[in-house]
């Protein structure tokens, strides 16, 4: 993808994690191959930025050689499966997982954006995020597929989620799915087999910064880090979150500049996209607005370039939208709409925040 500093390169770690060779790779191939910046996205998926067209075959290579993309094209563009981030090693979740991505080649040609997740750990934590074919934990204690938007689904077994999975896709495309997009705003009724009454668990606990069962976790404020920041984690395996969080395996907890172990932070109730000029289609600066803001306000604060709003598609309790160069403020409400205030400078919307 094309962005002001130049090319996003996306890499999706299976079952979202990387081992400590892969970290380390992924750190020099953004700093060789990129402007050394790398972004967490909702999908715990990395981007690296600011890659060149002359380095860009480079960097496929290199992110080949480490195991970290398909050698197929194809076959990448459908590894979007976001999985449960409390993994353990020969659970549920790896085996359904492992089995879909060796499975891929037998989905029908699927929209860009579709997506899969597979949630099934006892207290499931990703029923708040975008997938179009979900594989859950049902609150009778067995698994359920559900089709993204519908409040249930239909009872599976671990030995045929998958292919049952493959057949909702299926039955997606050939009813006209891809017009729509997304499984969300696909309005034909679901076939009889796969009405289930079946509702998810109740969700778990959020994972937040500090430690964790699995070592300790990092906050990755506006989720965009630095790649030399990631390299003083040194030799340790890393597993990706879709909450802009870090689970550094065995990790014991220590300070880490550019990551945040602070539960109160006030960055971590911050959502804010690169703004300009790393974004063409952004008028105004954003994240270092952002960070002076951030203390002034309670609850949500989302801060966007534009009125397209990519770094927080729901309502925030203070939104600020870039339009011409200057600010609109609203409250309660998505980027770009209608302001209660309009056409602020940095300085005036500051002063009438009480940050400056």
């Amino acid at each position: 993808m094309e962005a002001g500093d130049g090319l996003l390169v996306r890499v999706r770690p299976s079952l979202g994690r990387l081992d400590g060779a892969q970290l380390r790779g992924l750190c020099e191939a953004a700093m060789a191959f990129g402007n050394g910046l790398i972004d967490l996205t909702s999908r715990a998926s990395l981007q690296i930025r600011g890659v060149s067209a002359q380095a860009w075959p480079l960097l496929v290579e290199r992110l080949k050689a480490l195991a970290l993309i398909h050698a197929d094209p194809i076959m990448e563009m459908r590894r979007a499966i976001l999985v449960s981030p409390d993994w353990t090693e020969g659970d549920d979740t790896v085996g359904i997982a492992r089995e879909l991505a060796a499975r891929l080649a037998e989905l029908p040609t699927l929209p860009a954006k579709v997506g899969f997740i597979v949630d099934i750990k006892d207290a499931p934590l990703l029923i708040g995020e975008m997938g179009d074919f979900r594989i859950e934990r049902g609150a009778h204690g067995g698994l359920i597929l559900r089709a993204d938007g519908r409040p249930t689904g239909v009872a599976v077994e671990p030995g045929d989620a998958v292919d049952q999975l493959i057949r909702l896709a299926t039955w997606f495309v050939a009813s006209g799915g891809a017009d729509a997009g997304r499984m969300v705003r696909h309005r034909a009724p679901l076939p009889g087999w796969a009405q289930g009454a079946l509702a998810p668990a109740r969700v778990g606990m959020s994972i937040r910064p500090g430690p964790h069962p699995l070592g300790f976790a990092y906050a990755v404020p506006f989720g965009t880090v630095e790649a030399a920041t990631l390299a003083q984690l040194g030799n340790v395996a890393v597993r990706l979150t879709p909450w802009r969080i870090l689970i550094v395996e065995g990790g014991a907890g220590r300070t880490v500049t550019g990551l945040s172990s602070d539960r109160a932070d006030p960055l971590l109730r911050v959502d804010a996209c690169p703004g300009a000029p790393r974004c063409p289609q952004a008028s105004v600066e954003t994240r270092a607005l952002a960070r002076r803001i951030a203390p002034h306000v309670a609850g949500r604060l989302h801060v966007s370039g534009c009125a397209k709003g990519c770094a927080r598609a729901a309502p925030a309790e203070l939104c600020v939208t870039g339009r011409e160069g200057r600010y609109d403020l609203a409250r309660d409400a998505r980027a770009g709409a209608p302001p209660q205030r309009a056409g602020m400078d940095a300085a005036a919307l500051l002063d009438y925040l009480g940050a400056d």
